[in-house]
């Protein structure tokens, strides 16, 4: 069985700290660290001070015996290239404010932010506005916007690409509907090229999938719902590709990003360009990968599980596998949960980088808008907190590496945006501290409540997922705590980290605990000797605290503290 790492922070939290805090000193040590900047993973030991991630320290030998990652893992705080976030204009779904507070519980310390708001992001004004929401939210977690390629979204004429750029733009994109003509993506493409940000296509054919509600297969056909075919996917995408191929002979520094695929089709598509030297890039998401659309009649088995010995996808009616009522309108998303063969396929693209990254596609809904007819609810999953859960349970079942689920949340995404992201993807000494921690060997139950999202559209309510996330850390502040470390009591009495997060002991006590196990000596478990842990820098960090950044109060007046 795994180690559990542990984390040197004070029960509770010290003064009053709030979401938002500047991280003074922490330390986490013998957990299992995973940097795909560097490439490296394995047993280590960091410290944050002063917000910077000051330490990392890679151990071997006796000091690395017991640790693996099986349990608390260290990784850079996530990226997520694709996320609504309904602020201006649609605000009972979800808020900057909320957004971002659920992709902090998620791991994420930066989220771009899709322009198909009301009204849509379309001039800078409105990317103002949504920027202004991010820093009136306390939240460190970064808000990236995209700008529309069209004005209005109306696929006619180009929005002021420029001036959206220059007020922070990331890239552009049309999401919630393709970039209509080709005429129209050919310019995208050539004025964006020209500064260097990538256009973001959401490939679909509309003309093949209007009226469409569910993938076109046996699931459809038996619950009646009228067929979504994937051509419409794959003839947007060979459309694209070809485009993109022909203004590259123009403008070399073009550059087009193709989201949330979802066949297989359409992935192999794109794994024949990039061999051709299309320097295409693309991503998928965790519903595409671990969800299939047999979860619309009932299923809740994940997708490698609904293959047959031979690859092909299997038959949930036959299998005896339906365990939930149909038709649950949280199934329903753009594009739709394709086969099991298709999931297969986006699995396979994530594994070998056809795919570059994971996106979520945070998409979350009202009651009001989910709670009707199957064909005519709101299309969307509320992604942003489970992404994670998802891509472990590939982990877990041997189809994905823990590497390679983390690099494409990390340096997958940070690739594509370049320059823009601001900060490094990795665990970078001498770096704002962005980072997440998640313990593999605890599960969570998803629940509404438990969702900080205002939308609780997830067919994953009632599953448990692992890789509880503990503590996630964003430009060197506090972006999220696990409730368990804020308060020690709530732990098992028997659990791991509630000795080691000293509940119940004096200050003295912990820091003593830091340099010992259960015993008055080193035990097997903690196997650094004294005279190493004496010389260690990061010993030297024995008890974390977190204290709150001060806002200047008015003119003349004390300063005002950030509190929980």
């Amino acid at each position: 069985m795994a180690e559990r790492g542990w984390m040197a922070v004070a029960p509770g939290r010290p003064t009053g700290v709030a979401i938002g805090a500047a991280v003074a000193d922490l330390e986490i040590s013998r957990a299992w660290l995973v940097d795909p900047s560097s490439g490296r993973e394995g047993p280590g030991e960091l410290v944050v001070s002063d917000g910077v991630l000051e330490a990392v320290s890679w151990l071997a030998g006796d000091e690395a015996a017991g640790i693996d990652d099986g349990g608390v893992i260290v990784a850079p705080g996530f990226i997520d290239l694709h996320a609504h976030l309904r602020e201006p204009g649609n605000e009972d779904a979800e808020t900057v404010a909320s957004a971002l507070a659920a992709a902090a519980h998620g791991g994420f310390t930066a989220v771009c932010a899709m322009p198909n708001t009301s009204p849509p992001a379309d001039e800078p004004g409105v990317l103002s506005l949504v920027r202004a929401a991010a820093a009136a939210s306390g939240s460190p977690v970064a808000l990236l916007p995209y700008g529309t390629v069209s004005a209005g979204r109306a696929g006619e004429v180009l929005a002021a690409i420029g001036e959206l750029a220059d007020a922070g733009a990331v890239g552009f994109s049309d999401d919630g509907a393709p970039v209509r003509s080709g005429s129209l993506l050919r310019n995208a493409l050539l004025y964006a090229g020209a500064i260097g940000l990538p256009i973001v296509d959401h490939p679909e054919d509309l003309e093949q999938t209007s009226g469409a509600e569910a993938n076109e297969g046996l699931v459809a056909t038996i619950l009646g719902l009228r067929g979504w075919p994937g051509a419409g996917e794959v003839a947007a995408v060979a459309r694209d590709l070809a485009i993109f191929a022909d203004v590259l002979t123009d403008s070399p520094g073009a550059r087009l990003h193709l989201t949330h695929l979802s066949t297989a089709a359409a992935v192999e598509q794109v794994r024949a360009a990039k061999r051709r030297g299309l320097p295409v890039t693309c991503d998928v998401t965790p519903h595409h990968v671990a969800l299939t659309g047999e979860w619309l009649a009932g299923a809740r088995r994940w997708a490698w599980q609904a293959l047959d010995d031979s690859g092909r996808a299997r038959d949930p009616w036959a299998d005896g596998v339906l365990v939930a009522e149909p038709y649950d309108q949280s199934t329903r998303v753009n594009p739709p949960l394709r086969s099991a063969d298709d999931a297969a396929a986006c699995l396979a693209a994530l594994v070998d980088g056809t795919a570059d990254a994971v996106a979520t596609d945070h998409a979350p809904h009202t009651v009001v808008d989910k709670a009707v007819e199957f064909g005519v609810a709101a299309t969307g999953i509320s992604g942003i907190e489970t992404a994670l859960g998802l891509l472990l349970a590939a982990v877990d079942a041997g189809r994905l590496t823990l590497g390679r689920a983390i690099g494409a949340l990390t340096t997958g995404p940070a690739s594509i945006l370049g320059a823009r992201l601001g900060r490094s993807a990795g665990l970078t000494e001498g770096a704002p501290a962005d980072l997440v921690v998640f313990d593999r060997s605890d599960g969570w139950r998803v629940s509404a409540d438990g969702l900080v999202s205002r939308g609780k559209n997830s067919p994953l309510i009632g599953q448990t997922l692992s890789g509880r996330v503990l503590l996630t850390l964003a430009g060197g502040r506090l972006a999220y705590e696990d409730p368990a470390l804020a308060d020690p009591y709530a732990l098992p009495a028997r659990h791991p980290w509630r000795h080691r997060l000293g509940a119940g002991r004096s200050p003295g006590d912990r820091r003593t605990d830091a340099r010992r196990s259960n015993g008055d000596t080193p035990s097997p478990n903690n196997r650094r000797s004294a005279s190493a842990m004496r010389s260690s820098r990061i010993a030297r960090r024995l008890l974390g605290q977190l204290v709150p950044l001060a806002r200047p109060g008015p003119a003349g007046g004390p300063s005002s503290t950030l509190r929980a």
